[in-house]
């Protein structure tokens, strides 16, 4: 019946602040739509932020910033994200450490966006 993700709502108090955050320090994508609403590409999956004040219809019943835990895969060792985030000053709240991921075992790393919001950063572990 379904067949792909695609796009995710990230709730936010600042777009400017998660769009920088999330294209200098992950490396996405910023898509423009208008001054209120941004997609984030990631393949052909989009993160959407949407402003927490915002007055888009429709919305989640609570939707509520810092209420994320999204985990990316990387194409990188995570030694080398490790190196870059070490390099823009942004701290790791944990890692590396094992854990199971959708299809395995993998390694992760894990950090926070500027609303808080959890962000994984994983491997498989080989």
């Amino acid at each position: 019946m379904l067949s792909a993700i695609d796009h995710l709502v990230v709730t936010v108090h600042d777009i400017s602040r998660a769009v920088d955050f999330y294209t200098r320090v992950l490396g996405l994508e910023a898509r423009y739509s208008d001054a209120g609403r941004v997609d984030l590409m990631l393949d052909d999956v989009a993160f959407r932020l949407h402003q927490a004040d915002t007055t888009t219809t429709p919305q989640a019943s609570v939707p509520t910033p810092g209420s994320l835990d999204l985990c990316f895969k990387s194409l990188l060792p995570l030694g080398e994200i490790k190196d870059h985030l070490d390099t823009l000053n942004v701290p790791i709240e944990l890692g590396p450490v094992e854990r199971r991921g959708a299809t395995g075992p993998i390694e992760s790393l894990y950090l926070r966006d500027p609303d808080g919001n959890l962000i994984e950063i994983c491997r498989p572990k080989r």
